[in-house]
């Protein structure tokens, strides 16, 4: 039954679509699910280290396409509540920090796995499901230079020991589209301007988003490009909160092989089956190829105090997060 667990994780979409289609305080029902409900069950159901996995791969992978398509009517709702119902102040923030919530944690997650295949489609699909996110770089950076470089001083997405999630935030943004974008420019030497800025994923991205903030709001209106945007920012920094907690004080030599011991990882039931076994970290690093249903949990991996919902809580709270973090990673070090 493993597969079949996974269908959790479109449980937040749904959320969103009916909260913002019927309006009112509705729209808030996805950030009561997701930073409410299921961080309160993430701390009372047990963890699952079964390394079982269904060999069938027909409902995984269209699970992965449901998604996109639960992904593009979060976006139609989001623009059909700015357009016909009337929010106060408060609703209108919900309403954008509900759809961004499922952005962040469904779209680019299944985004992350689309991309890590080999056929084209896949990854069409995981670029598609990143520009819904706003993003302009994670399809580059995460390929090309996280694999490779992470726990190391040249992987901008590994958060340093006594770094905070916000000062990460920061750092981390504006060094991922640095290096993709030096990275597309190695990959383009010797095209024209022209071939350059099209086929430069992250240039490209950029101008299409560009294009699509003018577009929605030439059609519909300031407020809905605004909304649109704002989730957008919402997606990414759960995003690069994700990455914060997945190699957050970890290390390694650049020569190096990356393995079990590189990532962090969590066996919670509501972080693996909601997130598609993302929180299985260490095994993804370990073989990047492998797919989300055949992931596995390793008895030497360093383990989070708790998953991937709950952690959040912590993370924005400086102070605790180190409290709860660094101790573990002194006694790694050891």
């Amino acid at each position: 039954m493993r597969n079949y667990k996974y269908s959790l994780s479109l449980l937040p979409a749904c959320f969103v679509i009916t909260g913002n289609l019927i309006g009112g305080w509705y729209v808030a029902l996805n950030t009561v699910f997701s930073l409410g409900i299921l961080a309160l069950l993430e701390n009372i159901v047990p963890e699952d280290k079964s390394n079982d996995a269904d060999e069938g791969q027909l409902f995984p992978d269209a699970l992965l396409y449901m998604h996109v398509v639960m992904q593009l009517l979060c976006m139609y709702s989001l623009v059909f509540a700015v357009m016909h119902h009337e929010l106060n102040t408060v609703q209108y923030a919900l309403m954008i920090l509900s759809t961004g919530i499922n952005s962040g944690s469904s779209a680019i997650v299944i985004a992350h796995e689309l991309i890590h295949r080999k056929n084209k489609w896949h990854r069409r699909a995981g670029k598609l499901l990143l520009f819904t996110c706003g993003n302009i770089y994670f399809y580059v950076n995460h390929l090309i230079i996280h694999h490779k470089w992470v726990g190391t001083g040249r992987d901008p997405a590994t958060a340093r020991f006594g770094e905070s999630v916000y000062r990460f935030f920061i750092r981390t943004t504006k060094e991922q589209i640095i290096t993709s974008y030096q990275a597309e420019a190695q990959r383009l030497k010797g095209k024209n301007v022209f071939e350059f800025l099209l086929r430069n994923y992250v240039t490209a991205s950029a101008m299409l988003l560009i294009t699509s903030f003018v577009l929605l709001y030439h059609f519909l209106g300031i407020w809905a490009a605004f909304a649109w945007v704002l989730q957008c920012k919402a997606a990414n920094f759960l995003l690069e909160y994700t990455n914060y907690i997945e190699h957050y004080g970890l290390t390694r030599k650049e020569n190096e092989r990356v393995n079990e011991i590189h990532s962090w990882q969590s066996d919670k039931v509501i972080s693996r089956f909601f997130l598609i076994d993302l929180s299985r970290h260490s095994d993804h690093h370990y073989y990047a190829s492998k797919p989300y249903h055949k992931l596995i949990s390793y008895p030497g991996s360093p383990v989070l105090p708790g998953g991937y919902v709950s952690m959040i809580y912590y993370a924005l709270i400086p102070p605790l997060w180190f409290k709860k973090m660094n101790p573990l990673i002194r006694s790694i070090q050891k």
